[in-house]
């Protein structure tokens, strides 16, 4: 009997099977171009490249005996938290940017966080900040955001006697906390029981009910995003035992690089430079140059960032200039294939509301710290270290010099 020809495709239920994965993680899998997927002849399903999903195993399941020294070119971890899907985000199961259409960021959280028992976000748990924590707020009044919150939280596992309770109630309520002493500490105020996006549009643009529902959609958005560079940088953090303050420290330290929160004023300087004079030539010049464009193109998204269209859109219907929402997104991704990604949204929607370049990373750390208390969470219920192997690709053992 002949051998049968492997085959060139299998359905999600084949493709899911052979890796011992969810269909959630398989179309993660699929958004990140791992796994190549078309759609499927007479039918509204899709099918996925056989050689592509056993490649991905190969990598996953080295023989027995061979020490694991790079399953992949990115680490992986199995989480119920979050995925990636062609639509956004999921929230357990929730599309993020259907939840941002009522939610608020504290629903998100308590979606994120799985819990079930009181609500976390009671009106009486609110952060302490002792004198050297209001000292530090005072002191650092004038420096960027992110750089006070890293120093207020540097005290406030000490500050917090039950920083370290393993209950899950007790640490969905220490993960409220961390939320309210970081939105207090990036607004320089007092920790309040008020929704977090009413806190920021107190601060930033009182009076403005547009500012404070958009301000509420982009948060909701933001919560999460899967295992990225912050995220995973906090949970390699709090597997070697943490409380969830000083792990947060390490999510911020992550987010202010350029190439992740950093990425956000550099849109925003794109939108600037775009908001007066030709679109065309500017669009055109910037083309020509080779210069990327900041805010346009996504690692995960290869077809457009959902949040961005979602939020982009809310921001036409809130008065933002059409030339910034609309205009300038298309000439661009007509121009280089690239769609606008959250980062741009952020942008336009901070120039709508009249704030200096910045604010947008700093509402992204307000946003995110809901996410990363459930990954925290999800990490410190696993009890393990996360330590993985490096491929070395150094010398070869030197001879022997006896």
């Amino acid at each position: 009997m002949k051998n049968l020809p492997e085959p060139l495709y299998l359905s999600a239920r084949e493709a899911a099977a052979e890796l011992a994965i969810s269909p959630a993680s398989l179309y993660a899998y699929v958004s990140r171009g791992m796994i190549r997927s078309e759609p499927e002849p007479q039918s509204r399903g899709k099918r996925y490249r056989a050689e592509d999903v056993r490649a991905l195993k190969n990598r996953r399941a080295p023989p027995a005996g061979v020490a694991r020294a790079g399953e992949a070119d990115m680490p992986v971890l199995d989480t119920a938290i979050s995925t990636i899907t062609e639509a956004g985000p999921l929230y357990r199961g929730v599309h993020a940017v259907a939840l941002a259409d009522h939610a608020t960021l504290e629903q998100a959280a308590t979606l994120l966080w799985d819990t079930s028992g009181p609500d976390a976000f009671a009106a009486g748990n609110l952060p302490v900040m002792n004198a050297a924590m209001c000292a530090i707020v005072s002191a650092t009044a004038e420096a960027a955001a992110i750089e006070r919150a890293i120093a207020v939280l540097a005290l406030a596992g000490d500050a917090d006697p039950t920083a370290f309770n393993r209950s899950a109630d007790g640490r969905a309520r220490t993960g409220a906390r961390l939320m309210r002493l970081v939105a207090a500490t990036i607004l320089k105020t007092q920790p309040s029981s008020l929704p977090l996006h009413r806190q920021i549009a107190q601060g930033w643009a009182p009076g403005n009910a547009a500012a404070t529902d958009l301000i509420r959609r982009a948060l909701v958005l933001l919560a999460d995003h899967e295992l990225n560079a912050s995220t995973y940088t906090l949970r390699c953090a709090i597997s070697t035992g943490l409380n969830i303050y000083d792990a947060a420290i390490a999510g911020l330290a992550a987010l202010k690089g350029p190439k992740h929160g950093g990425a956000g004023p550099r849109a925003a300087h794109l939108v600037k430079d775009l908001a007066d004079g030709s679109l065309a030539s500017k669009v055109r010049e910037r083309v020509s140059t080779g210069e990327r464009i900041p805010g346009f193109g996504h690692s995960v998204y290869k077809n457009g960032d959902p949040r961005a269209a979602y939020l982009l859109a809310a921001l036409s219907k809130a008065g933002a200039e059409e030339r910034l929402a609309a205009e300038a997104p298309s000439l661009i991704t007509e121009a280089t294939g690239l769609y606008p990604n959250i980062d741009y949204a952020l942008a336009v929607m901070m120039r709508l509301l009249g704030l200096p370049i910045g604010h947008e990373t700093a509402l992204f750390a307000m946003a995110r710290t809901a996410g990363w208390v459930a990954h925290g969470i999800e990490q410190l219920r696993a009890d393990t270290l996360i330590r993985p192997r490096a491929r070395y690709v150094g010398p070869a053992p030197r001879g022997s010099t006896d």
